[in-house]
């Protein structure tokens, strides 16, 4: 089965200052601005190129890469020309949001990928990166969508609620926390589930009908998510959603097996970088890696991994 599919990408520089600006209007606590768990969300070093050139390197099957930011565009795509990035396109929150631009600005990922499925001339099918996630050798249409349904990459997890030692020990600050496992657990409550099918940090295959279809029917829904300038515990996640979705609609391929190289400490040793980096990401049972927070890594060791990615995605 042949169908177009498109890549999309959200990317926000936080380090330019128009942003910074724009965003402390907002902000309650301007100390907290300046505050490395809060600025990890907007500060980057560029990553998104080696996104955007794994796409082009491992998976040939994708039509058009689309990335969502905000009046700003990645450096090396200032200058791009008709090569290698002839079918990469910036495209503004703006002509995402359409009639909900009364929402904007928004300085949490979860209002805008709510609305990909509005960006112009998408493709049915599509595949959502975060800027820090990439493909680590060849990929099929076959390893996103089967026969048009989602591969969805995953486990079953209780709430949190439901298993007892978290009911007892949590505490009420870390319950109303806007958490990722949270958000998750959102978006299979919203759907009628009474546990939760848990992705991680791998692309998500997504399809434009299963958005339009629900949020027809529940326009709050859609409106609850993005009307949030941040991060808020009453937000879920949309690919979450969409998933849950799927599965009640016995549309979905379930796969228990990530595929992924995940990094996230920076802490750990040299050695335990270069392993995971050189030797993990080799197997053949891997697909994917994701860098989290790699403007927290450590100057000697991002060299390094910079380095690495130059090598692996150079085009």
């Amino acid at each position: 089965m042949s169908f177009p599919v498109d890549a999309v990408i959200t990317w926000v520089d936080g380090n330019d200052i128009n942003h910074q600006k724009k965003m402390l209007p907002y902000v309650e606590d301007k100390a907290k601005v300046n505050d490395k768990n809060f600025r990890t969300r907007f500060d980057q070093v560029e990553e998104i190129k080696f996104t955007v050139n794994s796409i082009l390197k491992f998976a040939p099957f994708i039509r058009n890469i689309f990335v969502v930011t905000d009046n700003q565009t990645p450096k090396f795509l200032k200058n791009k020309k008709e090569g290698a990035y002839k079918n990469v396109f910036v495209v503004d929150h703006q002509a995402v949001f359409k009639e909900d631009t009364q929402f904007l600005p928004v300085f949490n990922c979860r209002p805008i990928e709510t609305k990909l499925y509005d960006i112009p001339n998408l493709s049915e099918h599509f595949i959502y990166f975060n800027d820090d996630m990439f493909l680590l050798k060849e990929v099929k249409i076959s390893d996103f969508f089967v026969e048009g349904k989602p591969v969805v990459r995953g486990k079953w997890l209780k709430f949190n609620e439901d298993i007892f030692y978290k009911r007892l020990f949590n505490s009420e600050k870390k319950k109303k926390r806007a958490g990722h496992k949270k958000a998750q657990e959102m978006s299979a409550k919203l759907v009628g589930f009474n546990k939760y099918y848990k992705f991680h940090h791998t692309p998500y295959p997504l399809r434009k009908f299963t958005f339009k279809e629900f949020f027809k029917e529940h326009k709050e829904v859609e409106t609850l998510n993005i009307k949030h300038k941040f991060r808020n515990a009453e937000q879920y996640t949309p690919q979450g959603l969409a998933n849950h979705i799927e599965i009640r609609n016995k549309t979905a391929i379930l796969k228990n097996d990530y595929q992924l190289v995940y990094i996230q400490n920076y802490k750990k040793s040299f050695t335990w970088l270069k392993y995971k980096l050189n030797i993990i990401t080799k197997k053949e049972s891997k697909l994917f890696l994701n860098m989290q927070s790699l403007d927290q890594c450590p100057k000697e060791k991002l060299n390094y991994v910079l380095n690495w990615l130059e090598e692996k995605y150079s085009l």
